[in-house]
């Protein structure tokens, strides 16, 4: 008797990724920052300077209030003096008088007796002018331009990875039931090649 039914079997199958476990470090990056300081040209110039001071000039030619009243009470001082001294000068030749003598004469004399001695030519204005002298001064600064390097490095990152694995069915199990018999028919006798085996 041939056998009529063909089992077969079919296994799954299915693919294994692995990826292994790794130490990975990333790059560090490095940042510059440029900024720049402008320079320039500065001048400074400070042109000659006269300082003229005339005030002494002036109050020797026409003296201030002040000045005039001081110098005023000055030679009343003097002339108070002057006059104490002649007037004792006088008393002394009063005193010390003869009879018959003329003292009163020789008093009036001596007053009215012209001046002797040595006169001092002045000029107007007495006092000098100060005159005060400054330089010229001429400075020149020049700066030039300044780049600034801003240079930051950041440290690297290190990163682990662990393992791993896929795992992919390519083909599902299965079981595959064929016939390979031929036809049956129902009722036998109605089989073309059939045989009686009664007879």
């Amino acid at each position: 008797m041939n056998q009529l039914i063909k089992i077969t079997t079919v296994p799954i199958q299915y693919e294994l990724k692995i990826n292994n476990a790794r130490f990975e470090r990333r790059n560090a990056q490095a940042e510059l920052e440029i900024s720049r300081n402008k320079g320039g040209l500065s001048i400074k110039s400070r042109p000659v300077k006269l300082n003229l001071d005339s005030s002494a000039a002036r109050s020797s030619v026409s003296p201030t209030p002040t000045q005039s009243v001081s110098q005023a009470a000055q030679k009343g001082i003097e002339a108070a003096y002057s006059a104490t001294a002649q007037l004792a000068q006088e008393g002394q030749l009063l005193l010390k008088a003869d009879i018959g003598e003329d003292v009163i004469g020789q008093i009036m004399q001596q007053r009215t007796a012209a001046p002797t001695g040595e006169f001092q030519m002045g000029f107007t204005p007495s006092a000098p002018v100060d005159i005060n002298y400054q330089a010229p001064d001429l400075t020149i600064n020049y700066e030039m331009d300044k780049l600034n390097f801003d240079l930051k490095i950041l440290n690297g990152n290190y990163e682990f990875i662990p393992g791993d694995i896929e795992m992919s069915i390519t083909q599902q199990p299965d079981v595959l039931i064929e016939y390979v018999g031929g036809p049956i028919y129902v009722p036998p006798s109605a089989d073309p090649n059939y045989v009686d085996v009664r007879a």
